[in-house]
C-alpha cells in the first residue's frame, strides 16, 4: 500500500481516534481498552484497528491481558502498537531526507559537530523569541508536543490510559512527585539520526537547550533509551534548591 493511501486511512474521524489512542501509549493496547478510550463499542473499534493494521499503519500481536498462564487462562486477546515503518507525503514529491542526509554526512565528515550545535542552538532560541525560560516540564511538554516530540512523564507508566494521554497533551493534573522526567516517544530527525546519531543527537539537544533556555527552571540531557528520542528534560537543579 501507497503511503498517501495508508495515510487516506485516517480520514475515518474513528480511525483516527484509535490510531491516535494507540500511538500514544508506547505499549501494545487490547481492544477493550481502545473501544473504551475512543468511546465506541468493541466490535467496531476492533474493526477499525484491523483496517489500520492493513494500511500498515499499526502492528498486531497477541497476549493473555490477564497475565495468567495455562488451562482456565483464556485465549490470547489481539493487541495492537504503532508501526515502525514511517509514511509520508509530499505533493509534488519532495526528497529532504536525501538532502539531510547528505548534509549530515559532509558535516560529520568534516568535523563541523560544534558548528551544528551552535547553529542549532540559535535556531532554538530563535524559535522561542523573546519568551522568557521555561517555567516547567508541563510547559515544556506543551512545547515539545507541538513539535511532534510525543512527551510523557516517566514514573507515570500506571496511568498510561487516558491520564497519559493527558500528560503528553500537557493538561493539568497529571503531574506528581515521582514524575520528574519527561521523555519522548517519538524524535523528529529519527530517520538522519539512525545513520548519524551522534551528529543528530548532539544537533538535537543544542535545538532543545535553545528552545527552553539553560537559565529555566527547566534542563536538557542526553539520555538515551531504544525507540525514543535521546534526550530528556528534568527541572534544573537551580529550580531543585
Amino acid at each position: 500500500m501507497k503511503d498517501i493511501d495508508s495515510i487516506a486511512v485516517l480520514q475515518d474521524p474513528v480511525r483516527r481516534r484509535l490510531y491516535e489512542y494507540v500511538a500514544a501509549q508506547g505499549r501494545e493496547v487490547g481492544r477493550n481498552e481502545a473501544a473504551e478510550a475512543a468511546g465506541v463499542a468493541r466490535t467496531l473499534a476492533a474493526h477499525h484497528l484491523d483496517k489500520l493494521t492493513e494500511a500498515g499503519l499499526l502492528e498486531c500481536g497477541s497476549r493473555r491481558l490477564t497475565g495468567r498462564s495455562g488451562p482456565g487462562a483464556g485465549r490470547p486477546a489481539k493487541v495492537y502498537t504503532r508501526a515502525r515503518v514511517e509514511r509520508s507525503v509530499s505533493l509534488p514529491a519532495r526528497d529532504y531526507r536525501t538532502a539531510a542526509e547528505l548534509l549530515a554526512e559532509a558535516a560529520e565528515q568534516a568535523g563541523l559537530d560544534a558548528g551544528l550545535c551552535a547553529v542549532a542552538r540559535r535556531r532554538g532560541e530563535a524559535l522561542r523569541g523573546s519568551a522568557a525560560p521555561c517555567g516547567g516540564l508541563e510547559e515544556a511538554m506543551k512545547m515539545l508536543a507541538a513539535r511532534g516530540y510525543e512527551p510523557y512523564l516517566e514514573g507515570d507508566e500506571s496511568a498510561e490510559g487516558a491520564e497519559g494521554v493527558q500528560a503528553a497533551e500537557g493538561i493539568e493534573g497529571t503531574t506528581g512527585a515521582a514524575a520528574r522526567v519527561v521523555r519522548m516517544r517519538n524524535c523528529p530527525f529519527h530517520a538522519v539520526a539512525e545513520g548519524f546519531p551522534p551528529l543528530v543527537c548532539g544537533m538535537n539537544l543544542a535545538l532543545l537547550e535553545g528552545l527552553f533556555g539553560t537559565d529555566g527552571a527547566v534542563r536538557a540531557r542526553m539520555d538515551a533509551r531504544p525507540g525514543e528520542c535521546c534526550v530528556v528534560l528534568e527541572n534544573s537543579k537551580s529550580n531543585d534548591d
